[in-house]
Formats: C-alpha cells, structure tokens, sequence
C-alpha cells in the first residue's frame, strides 16, 4: 500500500506539472532551449574531439608501437652555408650502413632494423605525372612499418638481391596513374628508368606523421605518394651522391640511408632501445644529423592530450548547461511569483510543504529532461552531420550521451531546490490575500 500510495503520488504530481508547463508552452521551450543547447553542445564537442584524438593515435599507432623511427636530416651548420656561384661542394651527413650493423650488433633487444634511402622525384605513365618519394628499402618494411598489401605483393628476397626494377605503390598513387586500368603488370617511369608495378598498398596513416624528410632531389613541390623499390636497385640507379642546381651552383649530397626503422622485441623495451640508440649515435654524429621518432611515446602523449582536450571541451560545454539551469531558476520563481494565490489554496486545502516542493521539483525536471532528451538528440545527429559534410572523424561514445543527459536532469534538481522550497515556505494566509 505505502508503494501504490507513493506511485499515485509522483503520478499525480507529473500530471500537475505537465498541465503547468503546458499552460505556458511558448515560456517553457523558450526555457528548455538552455538545457537543449546545453546538452547537445556538450555531445557534439565531444564527438569532434574524440574523432580527431582517434584519427591522431591510429596515425600513430600505424608506425608501429614497437618501433623506432630515426631520420636523416641536414646538420644546421651546413645549411647555413654560403658559397660563391659557379662552386661545387659535397654535404655528407645523415644515417649510414655502419649504424645498422651497431644497433644490430650492440643493442640486444633488437629485433629487426629496416633501412630506407628516399629520392624525390616524378613518376610517369605515358602523359600521366605524379611527384613522388622513390624509397628504396628492404622486403621487410612492409611488415615493419604495418602497410598491407590491397593487391599483388610486396617484392621479395630474390628481386633484393637482383636488383629488379619492380616496384610498389600506394593506393592513391594508383588511383591516380592509372584511373581507368589496373596498375598491375603496368610500368612506370621514373627519370629513364621503367619499374614493373607489383603490388598496390593501403595509403599509410602514418605517412602524415614521419613526411617531411630531408632528401636530396631537384624536385620541389608537395608528396602526394610514396613508390617502393629495393634498396639496391636505389643504389644502383641513382648512386650514393644526389646533385642538385641552385642559383648557379651545383650542391651534392652524399646521404646513405634517410632512413631506420629499429623494431624492439616488445612495447616493454621500447624506450630502453630507444635509449641506446640514442646514445650509440650520438658517438658517432657529432653534428646531430639525424632525429628520432618513438611512435610509443606520440601515443602515450596523445592519449594525455585528449583527456586534457575532453576536459576543457566538456567544461566549456558544461557552461551552458549552467546558464540552462538559471534560466530554469529564473522561469521557476517567475512562476512561483505568478502562482502566489494557487499556493496558498494549496495549503489551506491541507496541502503539505513537501507536496508544494515536489510540486514545483517536478516542474523544473521535467523543463529540463525535455530539454535534455532534445538535446541528445540534436547532439547526435550533429556529428553525423560533421561527418557527412566535412569528411572529418567524430565519434559518439555511449558515455556522452548518458553523461549530459544526467547533468541536465541534475541542472534541474539543484536549480529547482531553491524556488520550490521558495513556494513552500509561504504563509497561506498571506498567499491567499495575494492579488
């Protein structure tokens, strides 16, 4: 009996503050619009900001968790020089074949060390041209640096170590050169040379993050695509020294390999070998001509950031939903002012202070549960919508929706205690003389 009794209470009160509020439709939604802004504001930034975290960490994640990324690049005393025109002069920097036999040989959580040299240059089909990174590299890299295979292969040992001119591309490199055809069995050219498609690999998301290397070529302009072929037929095509012409002068750079990518054994040891890496080299490159990347490292600073970045959106979000909730507050001791007569009749009909506060509770949960569900909902769709027109990555987690949805409901309990409590406390027969 008391739980049919307290059920035919809430009942009661749900039916008075829906027929209160509808009295007044125009003032409630006007009202509710804070908590609805409120809410879907709070999921929509979120969503944006966790797409954007997702799309950085699998950039991230695809170089590898277990891999170290060093790089060549020009010492900063050598770009600074200055020669007269007509003069010729030979940079030699960068990474070399002696540092992978160390690292192999003197680092024993090693597993694997993958060398890459990377020629900037055009790649041609017939009229077709695409500036390209030409990487010579090991049949390894695709494993180590976790590209796939959409069609053909990777080459192999025998076409290494033959020096084959075969090669592998990208698959917007594919779709770009060869629009109406397959690309495999199909030759492209490159300076004079003509390389046998393959293999066509997935685009990497990491390319975004390890672009900008500093490579020798008389190519300038943006990358759109990588094509690999095997490191020795790099070597054997285009040497170990690069010449470029600039301003009447002629610069050669002599750069073995631009590239090491050193896989630990495990994500354990990842920053103990990044460690000795570091510090092997550092014997050897006094001019500090190389950079490290320890794509662990990215991730677990990314995955820090966003948590921050979820902090700060939630927080500025959250803003609204404050000034949802003294709208509320606003509206609901309008209306207890408006209501002063109502109150007192209450009360001498033997109406109790708890049931006015419930009474005027329920009004302000219910102004702002509409506005709440309202709010989900938009909050939902606008990430689609994002997604949709601009292409970017946003992601509603189930938490979110939930999350605002409660703080709105919340909103209008605490920004409801104070006006309801207001009513309450009026003297009846001050009430009832109320004009």
């Amino acid at each position: 009996m008391p739980q049919r009794h307290s059920l035919l209470f809430f009942s009661r009160m749900m039916r008075l503050g829906l027929k209160s509020l509808w009295l007044h439709r125009l003032r409630t939604f006007l009202t509710a619009l804070g908590i609805v802004f409120g809410v879907c504001s709070v999921i929509a930034m979120l969503a944006i900001g966790e797409g954007a975290s997702y799309e950085a960490q699998e950039q991230i994640k695809s170089l590898g968790s277990e891999n170290i990324i060093i790089r060549s690049v020009k010492p900063a005393e050598d770009q600074k020089v200055t020669e007269s025109a007509e003069h010729s002069y030979t940079l030699d920097y960068g990474l070399k074949d002696l540092d992978v036999r160390r690292i192999k040989e003197t680092v024993p959580a090693v597993e694997r060390v993958v060398p890459a040299r990377i020629i900037r240059d055009y790649v041609w089909n017939v009229s077709r041209r695409i500036d390209s990174e030409i990487v010579g590299t090991i049949p390894e890299y695709e494993i180590i640096r976790n590209q796939w295979v959409r069609a053909g292969r990777f080459f192999n040992d025998l076409e290494y170590r033959d020096k084959s001119n075969v090669c592998v591309i990208g698959s917007s490199m594919a779709s770009r050169l060869f629009p109406l055809e397959a690309p495999l069995g199909k030759d492209l050219r490159v300076g004079g040379s003509y390389f046998r498609v393959i293999g066509v690999l997935e685009d990497a998301a990491g390319d975004s993050v390890t672009s900008g290397l500093t490579v020798a070529s008389g190519v300038t302009g943006t990358v759109h695509s990588r094509m690999y072929i095997p490191l020795t037929t790099a070597r054997m095509k285009y040497g170990e020294v690069l010449m470029r012409r600039r301003s009447g002068s002629t610069e050669s750079e002599k750069v073995e390999l631009h590239e090491l990518t050193v896989r630990a054994r495990d994500e354990a040891a990842v920053v103990a070998v990044a460690d000795h890496v570091s510090a092997l080299l550092e014997q050897t490159h006094k001019k500090r001509d190389y950079t490290m990347l320890v794509p662990l490292e990215l991730l677990n600073r990314a995955e820090k950031t966003k948590r921050i970045f979820n902090v700060v959106l939630g927080s500025i979000a959250a803003i609204s939903l404050l000034v949802g909730g003294i709208g509320i507050m606003n509206i609901m001791l309008a209306s207890v002012t408006e209501r002063t007569r109502e109150i007192g009749i209450r009360r001498a009909l033997g109406a109790k202070r708890s049931d006015v506060i419930a009474q005027f509770l329920v009004e302000a949960v219910i102004l702002s549960g509409m506005g709440g569900l309202l709010g989900v909902l938009i909050g939902v769709i606008i990430p689609h919508a994002v997604t949709v027109f601009t292409e970017m990555v946003t992601i509603v987690t189930f938490w979110s929706p939930v999350i605002a949805f409660g703080i709105s409901a919340l909103v209008g309990i605490v920004f409801g205690i104070y006006p309801a409590t207001r009513a309450a406390r009026m003297d009846p027969v001050e009430a009832l003389r109320h004009e």
